[in-house]
């Protein structure tokens, strides 16, 4: 099984029910999805199209799982991103075609985006420089620790415009700024009064409890950035050499044999 940590954004408790989107009680599954799904191969998982439930300083959000879109999208970003290297076998012409079509109908849908970015084995270090310290928490998930961050989303825009502008004047390589600007635009195609969440997920128990515990990416992220925006390059790397480090062990699984 892979493991997976995720990026979620949470809608106001009215927005989710002003689309028709039950809250906290989950819609029933659609049998019409799930024969859809499988019409087009490569898809695993639930397709209940529920919502997620958090809460935050007393407000109640919602995220809309839209499973069946994120596995359409994901199968034809896949076949992009590796076109002429094995991403047409996997996902052939008459697969591509049925997701194409899936996603033209859901696309007429209330809320038809992706709330959820996923990352396989590891969190990628950009997602870090959306939060603060000071919003990590430790919490616990079928008996194990695990790590959460969660923001409102403005803040979160506010904070990944902060670390493009040091980025960019410090001349930092195109494409991790451009790594940054796609997380960045994402982020800021969801409303300001929304909750944005990085959960680990998975990915954290690919740790021990300890080194969990000890886990202050984004402390570190934000040390490097602002050691940036001071031209101290020496601090800079060394705090982002440590947040590379801790996730190059979790990283190698997705190589290993």
């Amino acid at each position: 099984m892979t493991a997976t940590a995720h990026l979620r954004v949470y809608l106001p408790e009215e927005t989710v029910l002003s689309e028709g989107l039950l809250l906290p009680e989950v819609n029933s599954e659609s049998t019409e999805s799930l024969r859809a799904a499988s019409g087009v191969g490569l898809v695993r998982g639930s397709m209940r199209d529920d919502v997620l439930i958090a809460e935050l300083n007393g407000e109640r959000y919602g995220c809309p799982r839209r499973p069946l879109l994120r596995a359409m999208e994901g199968l034809l970003a896949f076949r992009t991103a590796y076109a002429g290297i094995g991403g047409e076998l996997l996902v052939p012409d008459r697969f591509a075609q049925k997701a194409a079509a899936h996603l033209e109908a859901i696309y007429e849908q209330p809320l038809a985006r992706s709330f959820t970015l996923t990352s396989a084995w590891h969190v990628p270090i950009r997602w870090f420089s959306a939060f603060d310290s000071t919003e990590r928490e430790v919490i616990e998930v079928d008996g194990r620790k695990s790590i959460r961050y969660r923001t409102l989303q403005h803040e979160a825009a506010d904070r990944l415009e902060e670390a493009l502008g040091v980025l960019r004047d410090v001349g930092i390589d195109g494409g991790v700024v451009a790594e940054v600007e796609e997380l960045a635009e994402w982020i800021a195609g969801h409303p300001e009064d929304s909750l944005v969440e990085l959960d680990y997920g998975s990915v954290a128990q690919l740790f021990d409890e300890a080194d969990l515990l000890l886990d202050e990416s984004s402390a570190e992220v934000w040390e490097s950035i602002t050691a940036l925006a001071s031209n101290d390059w020496e601090t800079a790397t060394t705090h982002y050499v440590a947040v590379a480090m801790r996730w190059a062990g979790p990283m190698a699984v997705a190589f290993s044999s």
